[in-house]
């Protein structure tokens, strides 16, 4: 019988399956998802992740308008994220 997973392990696992839900086939989603997953997702809140998981089930023509700026969500948490990941630093 195997022991359960740490913590540790347990969000390390998530983290991954998380970065393979962020590739789009879209070089530049990738690296907005990517960036978001790789400096903000360990210390954001519980009700930020959901919103993250959210965005993850966009369409992907729909997140490359609102990200290029041609198009807002009409959701406001949605946008709201969208413009966080816009700012941060490559």
């Amino acid at each position: 019988m195997s022991e359960p997973l740490s913590a540790e392990q347990r969000d390390e696992i998530e983290l991954r399956r998380l970065r393979w839900r962020c590739r789009r086939g879209m070089r530049e989603l990738d690296q907005l998802l990517g960036r978001y997953l790789d400096r903000e997702w360990k210390q954001a809140s519980e009700s930020q992740r959901g919103v993250f998981l959210r965005l993850l089930e966009t369409e992907d023509d729909k997140l490359w308008h609102w990200f290029m700026g041609h198009e807002t969500s009409g959701d406001a948490q949605l946008q709201q994220l969208v413009e966080s990941i816009r700012q941060l630093p490559p």
